[in-house]
């Protein structure tokens, strides 16, 4: 069942889903099946599971020089979808995206997860390499998701990147991609970041889902723009609870978002992480509160670090 469906069969329902990473190279499933099982006793209407393609990492040489190459830190994404989707019954949403990714590898995703049963995708650019000025795909990849969403309709439409024809096409894909309510970082304008999103819809895009936001202001500005401008798919809120006090400079940062002054002074307050984390919590619940209060049933929570957190806010809001 696409997201779609589910959001409108739950309509009158106040809906949660969440996001969980593939677990590191040998690490094993132990920690992420943890994370499930900690949430899942609260009905969550689906999980997204985040994709990492390889980045550059530097090995030294026997010479002393450096050798730089690619890595994947995180694989499995779609052993691991079907895996959740196997043990828990829950739908789940695995990330497809351009970064470190070849045409001929997406491809190859998308037909693993059509056997799967697996037809529901987040289509996502992806970041740029840490070292990189700006994005650059690898050779024989997408630069853009207008791109990808490109390749997964021709696919969707029975045909190989190639253009050959797909004999025995399966299920189409149902699709979602990112948004910002405080403008993608890489965006000269909120007019122009908005119009990629229009874009998007108007390519194949079923519903959107934000970055994560602390200010709620922030996100109805955003829909009510967005709305002004066509955009009619549901834009579903991301939130993730603050969880320690080094998140007061590292979550701007990282996410370039703003923390509201009455929140940043707050955490200024905090003695300890459990303060901070305790703080957050309040606070994501006061928001979650607020956005069901304006008939925004479907919240999307971003769990890493704050797996507790996640469970106690859900708690409260049940």
């Amino acid at each position: 069942m696409k997201v779609v469906e589910l959001i409108n069969i739950h309509k009158d329902k106040k809906n949660f889903s969440f996001e969980v990473l593939p677990p590191l190279k040998g690490t094993g499933t132990g920690k992420l099946f943890a994370t499930i099982d900690k949430l899942k006793e609260f009905d969550p209407l689906y999980i997204n599971i985040t994709t990492h393609h390889s980045e550059y990492v530097y090995r030294e040489l026997d010479n002393g020089q450096f050798e730089r190459m690619r890595i994947r830190r995180r694989p499995g994404t779609v052993a691991i979808a079907a895996a959740i989707q196997q043990k828990y019954g829950i739908p789940v949403i695995p990330h497809v995206i351009c970064s470190g990714a070849t045409i001929e590898h997406i491809e190859y995703e998308l037909l693993d997860l059509q056997f799967l049963g697996i037809d529901n995708l987040l289509l996502l650019r992806g970041d740029k390499a840490k070292d990189d000025r700006v994005f650059t795909p690898v050779a024989g990849g997408h630069a853009h998701t207008t791109d990808l969403i490109e390749q997964v309709n021709r696919f969707n439409s029975g045909y190989f990147a190639d253009g050959s024809a797909i004999k025995v096409p399966g299920t189409p894909f149902g699709y979602g991609v990112a948004c910002y309510p405080e403008k993608h970082d890489e965006a000269p304008n909120m007019e122009m970041d908005m119009g990629y999103l229009k874009m998007k819809q108007d390519m194949g895009a079923e519903y959107a889902v934000t970055q994560l936001f602390y200010d709620n202001s922030k996100y109805f500005d955003y829909v009510d723009k967005a709305r002004a401008m066509g955009i009619t798919i549901p834009i579903i809120p991301g939130i993730k609870p603050l969880a320690k006090l080094s998140q007061l400079t590292v979550v701007p940062k990282t996410f370039h978002c703003d923390l509201p002054q009455e929140l940043a002074a707050e955490v200024k307050r905090c003695k300890t992480d459990d303060d901070a984390k305790q703080l957050g919590i309040e606070w994501a619940t006061h928001q979650c509160q607020e956005l069901y209060a304006h008939g925004i049933n479907n919240i999307h929570f971003y769990t890493v670090s704050a797996v507790d957190s996640v469970a106690e806010v859900t708690r409260r809001l049940i």
